[in-house]
Parts: C-alpha cells; sequence; structure tokens
C-alpha cells in the first residue's frame, strides 16, 4: 500500500493491474483488503485497480470526529485528482455504494460507469439491518471474545451455505487480524450511514449504472438493489440467489464478468 497526500489528508491506497482505472470503494468497517483476492485478481487482468482505505482505517489519516457520507465522497473524488485521473469506472459496495451514490450526484462527470453493490439509498421503502441480526452483532462485540465477534460478523456476511466454508472463513479471518479496524471508526461510519438518504435524488442520476445484491443478504434486504434500481433511470438489476451480503466472495468469478460487460458497453 502507498500513501498519498488527497487535500488536508492522506489516504493508503493500491493500485494493481491494467486496462482502465476502476476506483473500489469499500463498505463499514472493510478495508482495501477485505474485496478478497479471488476478485481482485479476475479484476485486474480487465481493470487499472484502484483500492484504498477510509479515514481511520490502515495508514489513512486518523479520523477526528464525526464525518458524513458526502465528505467520504469527497475523499475518492480527491483520491482521483492525487492520481491525475479525470474519470473511472466506480464500484462502491454497502457504505461504500452508499458514498458512490453522493460522488456520482456530486461529480459525475468523474463517473464512466456506476455499480452499486449491496447497497441502500435510505427514504421511504429502504430498509436497515433487523433488530434481530444487529442484535447478535452487539451481543458478540459486547462479549469480548475476538473468535465469536468474527465468527458472528462472518454469518451475518454471507449466505448459510457459504458460511459453512472453512478455507473462505479463514481467508476472511486472516485479513481481519491483518488489518483491524477501531471499533470508533466503525460507530463513526454507522453514523454517517444512519444520515444518508439519497432517494430523491437518484432520478437525477444519469448514468450507466448496475445494481448487484444478493438475495439473502441479511445486513441490507434485497429489496433496496431493487429500489434503487428503479430509482435510477435505466439501471441494470442483476440478483444472485441465495447470496448474502458479500456477493464478491460468494460469486467474485460472476461478479467480474458482470463488472467487465458493464464497463465494457461504455467503453
Amino acid at each position: 500500500m502507498t500513501v498519498i497526500p488527497v487535500g488536508s489528508i492522506q489516504l493508503d491506497y493500491e493500485r494493481t493491474g491494467a486496462g482502465p482505472p476502476l476506483l473500489l470503494i469499500m463498505g463499514m468497517s472493510g478495508t482495501s483488503l477485505s474485496w478478497g483476492e479471488p476478485f481482485l485478481q479476475k479484476l485486474r487482468r480487465d481493470f487499472d485497480v484502484i483500492a484504498y482505505d477510509h479515514r481511520g482505517v490502515g495508514a489513512s489519516t486518523r479520523l477526528e470526529g464525526p464525518i458524513t457520507i458526502r465528505e467520504m465522497a469527497g475523499d475518492a473524488a480527491g483520491l482521483l485528482d492525487a492520481l491525475g485521473i479525470d474519470s473511472a469506472h466506480v464500484l462502491g459496495i454497502s457504505m461504500g455504494g452508499m458514498i458512490a451514490q453522493e460522488l456520482a450526484l456530486a461529480t459525475p462527470e468523474r463517473i464512466r460507469t456506476l455499480t452499486l453493490g449491496c447497497t441502500y439509498c435510505g427514504g421511504p421503502g429502504s430498509v436497515r439491518i433487523g433488530d434481530e441480526v444487529w442484535g447478535r452483532v452487539a451481543a458478540a462485540r459486547a462479549s469480548g471474545d475476538r473468535e465469536l465477534a468474527l465468527r458472528t460478523s462472518w454469518e451475518i456476511n454471507v449466505s448459510p451455505t457459504f458460511a459453512k466454508d472453512a478455507d473462505a472463513y479463514q481467508r476472511y479471518v486472516a485479513i481481519a487480524m491483518r488489518r483491524a479496524v477501531a471499533a470508533e471508526v466503525i460507530l463513526r461510519q454507522a453514523q454517517a450511514i444512519a444520515g444518508h438518504d439519497t432517494s430523491a435524488r437518484l432520478p437525477e442520476v444519469a448514468l450507466p449504472t448496475l445494481v448487484m445484491h444478493g438475495t439473502v443478504d441479511q445486513l441490507l434486504p434485497v429489496q433496496n438493489g431493487h429500489m434503487i434500481a428503479e430509482l435510477i433511470p435505466g439501471a441494470q438489476l442483476e440478483i444472485f440467489d441465495d447470496v448474502g451480503h458479500l456477493f464478491f466472495w460468494e460469486r467474485p468469478q460472476r461478479a467480474a464478468e458482470l463488472l467487465l460487460a458493464h464497463a465494457g458497453a461504455y467503453a
């Protein structure tokens, strides 16, 4: 990873592969490692892949106080500026998808194609994490048992079938142990998500847009994907049956193929 000045802060990023630029915007509590190597390897064949860590994560500037989704979208635009990239294909997942929505609304000229995965736009009709799932997360964190917290996080991020994949779980744990995200940063990110609502503005998005979502997503249920695709004119919706929140872990090949086809159609 490399640290680069972005306005008044610094962001930790990695740039790999070859082809048109693809900016990856990660979700809450995630890092640039959280995309997983199987998915990244497939993207690197066709894209100049740019993955970065949000403020407070990795070697990026320490997060001081509250932050908003719009401010994080400003960080994403600033990273493109710092790298000398006029426009890029953009993939944002979960909280990163919310950031990508704000980026598309504020600076559409910076985006060649927009892909929104397992995300949420706020407003009437949107659905966030349920009480039962949130209760499991809270109880696991409060237990002080790191293994329990990691296992619980894994089980709510993927489908019940994929949760049984021992090798995938070990990769997930290794990433979490290699680059942990502080609880205070996760709290600030959660507060930013709580204030996110682009629902009334999404019809203004005039970009080629692909929406991807798993049917058994426990964190941001699939209704959100349908809602976003209905609000953005001409958006393409791809649903992954029996797949959880981390669709790019469960279906890396298919997700990469869809992204490439989407980007290629507007090259």
